[in-house]
């Protein structure tokens, strides 16, 4: 038994008119030869007459050696290894399904990959006593690893080769799988242009915080007026989304009370670390200017963020 290579799930070979994810190696005459990558880098073959559903002009525009593609099983000789696969008979439906599973059962062979090497354990040993068990009780292993996070009753059931197999299992999958914050963002110009414009902007703005729970937090930011930033951070990217929405709707409602106006200039989304690195470049760029513009006078109130 390898120590480090095993097939993903317990049939050694997959069933005809499942949907699997291949790597191809070689394009031939015939077709294409590919290497099965769900079970343990099996061969197969696309035949030239499964790759599309159209008049073939290039095969080279469709499939290309070293990329990973959706296929699905045709036929399959046990006895002789062959596996015949089709590429055109799939649909993008079935491709993100597929992905989805392969997606989530390469991410359970690499935390068992890392706790047979660290408690030198073969691989397919561990898939026999924990994942493939937990395959057939939760539908797929990655779930049930997920769920044993915050609920150990999972593993009620579940037989380790060893004390240190079921330590370094645990403390590995808090580390992987535990999920991380996500920040969401949204852009809004709050105006108003009465007496006491400034003061009512601020109040509307004020109204984005009011339902702020130590999880749940929105903060209000200026980027230069009339343009302000909302971000909040949360496990569940859609409760961020709802958050932000509702807010944008109190702030709307707040200013509409005294004449003014709130445009949203970007919807709530969630953003990563290069759409945080954009805005503050943004934020820089308005400071200089405004440091340019104002020379020696002091910052005006409406310069600054929301006060407490």
């Amino acid at each position: 038994m390898s120590l480090t290579n095993c097939r993903f799930y317990e049939e050694k070979f997959p069933e005809v008119d499942s949907y699997v994810m291949v790597n191809v190696k070689q394009i031939a005459e015939m077709g294409a030869y590919v290497k099965l990558l769900e079970y343990d880098n099996i061969d197969g073959m696309i035949l030239l007459s499964e790759l599309s559903r159209r008049r073939i002009r290039s095969i080279q525009k469709l499939i290309r050696i070293g990329r990973n593609e959706v296929v699905i099983v045709l036929r399959v000789d046990k006895e002789k290894g062959y596996i015949d696969l089709s590429k055109r008979r799939v649909s993008p439906e079935d491709v993100t399904k597929c992905e989805e599973r392969y997606n989530k059962s390469k991410a359970v062979h690499s935390i068992m990959r890392h706790v047979a090497e660290a408690t030198q354990t073969p691989l397919e040993t561990l898939y026999s006593q924990i994942g493939w068990p937990l395959d057939r009780k939760y539908g797929h292993s990655h779930d049930a690893f997920k769920i044993a996070i915050t609920n150990p009753d999972v593993w009620n059931e579940t037989e380790f080769p060893s004390e240190a197999v079921r330590k370094e299992l645990m403390d590995y999958i808090g580390k992987k799988l535990t999920p991380h914050p996500t920040k969401v963002r949204a852009d809004v110009e709050v105006t108003c242009f009465g007496y006491d414009g400034i003061d009512a902007v601020k109040e509307a703005l004020r109204t984005a915080e009011e339902q702020n729970t130590p999880e749940n937090q929105i903060k209000v930011k200026l980027v230069a007026p009339p343009l302000y930033v909302l971000t909040s951070q949360c496990l569940d990217k859609q409760i961020g989304i709802k958050m932000l929405e509702e807010a944008i709707k109190r702030i709307e409602s707040k200013i509409k009370e005294v004449g003014g106006g709130c445009i949203t200039k970007m919807a709530p989304k969630a953003v990563t670390e290069h759409d945080d690195a954009a805005l503050q470049e943004l934020m820089d760029k308005r400071e200089r200017e405004n440091m340019q513009v104002s020379g020696d006078e002091s910052q005006s109130e409406s310069d600054e963020g929301v006060p407490e």
